[in-house]
């Protein structure tokens, strides 16, 4: 949405504003901006979690592996039971099962998988929203320092 299409929806504040904040929130890091791919829409219609126990000296080489793999979408080193965790996009089931029991479990240091068929994503990682509690903190502190 553009600039002055934000200023004229919210009425109170000018496109100048608008502008001035999103560029800010860019330079520091709190926002960017990019592309998300529908994977369903190239027929990637299935989803998986897997969680990989992994030998301790391995983690950080076994995630970076699994971050080479183009159908790996997420790929996330963790602290308790399982050591990483990954998600898959597939065709169907069997190129899951496929990429978890020849590609996945034959990396080395991968001690032991987990997989789980993900049919329903209620909320996905790009859906999230500041909470309104720290908007309203940042607007605030926004008024503030904001130049005349």
């Amino acid at each position: 949405m553009s600039a002055s299409e934000m200023a004229r929806r919210m009425s109170e504040i000018s496109e100048r504003a608008i502008r001035y904040r999103v560029d800010r929130m860019l330079e520091e890091g709190v926002i960017q901006i990019s592309a998300v791919v529908n994977p369903a829409a190239l027929g990637f219609n299935i989803k998986a979690d897997v969680w990989l126990e992994v030998e301790a000296d391995a983690v950080l080489e076994v995630a970076k592996k699994m971050a080479s793999f183009e159908n790996v979408t997420y790929v996330a080193c963790g602290i308790g039971q399982n050591d990483i965790s990954i998600q898959v996009v597939a065709k169907d089931t069997s190129e899951i099962y496929h990429f978890v029991t020849e590609v996945v479990r034959k990396v080395p240091g991968v001690r032991k998988t987990t997989t789980s068929i993900v049919p329903i994503i209620l909320k996905d990682v790009y859906q999230w929203r500041v909470p309104e509690r720290i908007a309203n903190e940042l607007s605030e502190k926004e008024s503030i320092t904001a130049p005349k």
